[in-house]
């Protein structure tokens, strides 16, 4: 048995801890580049303290998810302000974006030159110039991950910005921070969370470091998403969201995801719906598909056996198999009110090109079987 574990620096988890940042950040440098999202109202006490602390600061908003030309503008503000540490503040869209803005700081070249599927993918030659994560919402687990999604506009799909010198130098988790996000926003981050520490457990780079993260992940998730969906005040379920985020971010980066991610860059890259609601819609029908063709396929595979375990850890019932797994999340879905995705445009007529992308994805290589291009088009063919 051999597996690699890597992570951020530091991690700090806890009600409170966003007051902690800015002291933290004064052995990082001077001048900080701090990205939030639309509205910079949540960083205010942050920036306060920067301020305090007598370190300067240079606001960026990311308005929606990164794109390519979006982080190369906020490279070339980086370094026309000669800040030398980035700071992110927001959902993953905006932690990813200063995730590439700290990697391409210090390294030159074109970013195509690094970019997985329609770039060279070559690696970065430099470490990342140090970079603060914060997160603002309970779903992507970017604080802790090695890459950075991007939004290829002309090419209409996501790709990643990857490099293990990418990993956050601190991540700062307070669950306080995501008090105030309306139910839309908990359903679709908590099914991204939740689809983030599922897929990493029957993955084929599954590891014993993984799998005790992601079934702590599952059991919380299982107690609490629903709740915290109901009542954005209450504190426990809340926390435990913010720690499945932060188990999902953990257990991706060094385990893999598979075909409901597989699919997700394609289909975020083609449409504008949330990427935790195109996952959300997906994994009921991916792990159907799954387990259908383990047990046509690959019998023996333990993934079978794990199929049998998440559903358990969901259900909280000891004779739960696969199938209860599927219909317990599918319950999920519909009480979180998950979208269809032709809401969004996709139609049978985009189903070949969805296919023929979400082959490429770096995500699908993690999938515990390789499904046929019928299997694919079948499980586009349940969520619209």
């Amino acid at each position: 048995m051999r597996f690699e574990f890597a992570t951020a620096t530091r991690i700090l988890f806890g009600p409170g801890t966003l007051q902690e940042v800015a002291s933290l950040a004064l052995g990082m440098g001077k001048r900080a580049f701090v990205v939030t999202g639309r509205s910079a109202e949540r960083a205010a006490p942050l920036l306060e303290g920067l301020k305090e602390h007598r370190v300067e600061s240079v606001l960026a908003n990311v308005p929606g998810e990164p794109t390519t030309d979006l982080a190369l503008a906020g490279v070339e503000r980086a370094r026309e302000t000669q800040c030398d540490f980035v700071i992110g503040i927001g959902g993953g869209s905006v932690l990813d974006a200063g995730k590439a803005i700290a990697a391409l700081m210090t390294n030159k070249g074109d970013l195509f030159d690094y970019l997985e599927v329609i770039g060279r993918g070559n690696p970065l030659a430099h470490p990342s110039a140090p970079y603060i994560a914060v997160p603002t919402t309970a779903g992507t687990g970017s604080e802790v991950t090695r890459n950075a999604v991007l939004a290829s506009p002309e090419h209409q799909v996501k790709v990643s910005l990857r490099s293990p010198s990418m990993l956050p130098r601190l991540a700062v988790v307070d669950p306080e921070l995501t008090y105030s996000m309306p139910p839309a926003v908990t359903a679709s981050t908590g099914l991204d969370a939740l689809t983030q520490v599922l897929e990493p457990y029957v993955s084929n780079q599954a590891n014993p470091m993984t799998d005790g993260i992601c079934r702590e992940g599952l059991g919380r998730a299982a107690r609490s998403l629903r709740r915290a969906y109901e009542d954005g005040r209450d504190a426990e379920a809340r926390q435990d969201m913010a720690l499945v985020s932060l188990f999902g971010g953990l257990a991706l980066a060094n385990a893999k995801l598979g075909a409901v991610h597989g699919f997700a860059g394609p289909l975020g890259g083609l449409f504008p719906a949330p990427h935790g609601t195109i996952c959300a819609r997906l994994l009921p029908h991916v792990m159907e598909a799954n387990v259908r063709a383990l047990q046509a396929r690959m019998p023996d595979s333990p993934a079978l056996a794990r199929y049998d375990e998440v559903a358990q850890l969901l259900t909280g019932k000891g004779a739960a198999r696969a199938n209860d797994g599927v219909a317990w999340i599918q319950d999920l879905c519909q009480a979180l009110d998950v979208s269809p995705l032709s809401d969004f445009g996709l139609t049978e007529d985009d189903f070949p090109t969805v296919v023929k992308k979400a082959r490429k994805a770096s995500s699908m290589k993690g999938n515990p079987i390789l499904l046929t291009d019928e299997e694919l088009t079948e499980i586009l063919g349940k969520v619209i």
